[in-house]
């Protein structure tokens, strides 16, 4: 929590962001959600490297998912979001 206020506070230009979720209870995670979105529209570029997939997509403009080293999908998040066939797929291949 304080790196990421060390950060904000900084009003970097661009910031990663690293499995926030890590040692968050739920509850914070979901408060920092809000707060990431607001520094983004405040015109920071902002990488969120994160495993629950489902709540980093709800903020996301656009994804990446990379499996094994390997980009499995690049495009808008909410196609992700919209489409739970097409993240399976592009975690764990064709089925």
């Amino acid at each position: 929590m304080v790196v990421l206020a060390r950060a904000f506070a900084a009003r970097p230009a661009f910031l990663l962001i690293d499995e926030m979720s890590l040692g968050l209870a739920p509850v914070v995670f979901t408060r920092l959600l809000p707060v990431i979105t607001r520094f983004a529209s405040d015109g920071a570029a902002i990488l969120l490297v994160e495993q629950f997939t489902h709540l980093a997509l709800g903020v996301a403009q656009d994804a990446v998912v990379v499996s094994s080293g390997r980009v499995t999908f690049s495009g808008e998040a909410r196609t992700l979001l919209d489409s739970p066939d097409t993240l399976h797929t592009a975690y764990l291949g064709e089925s």
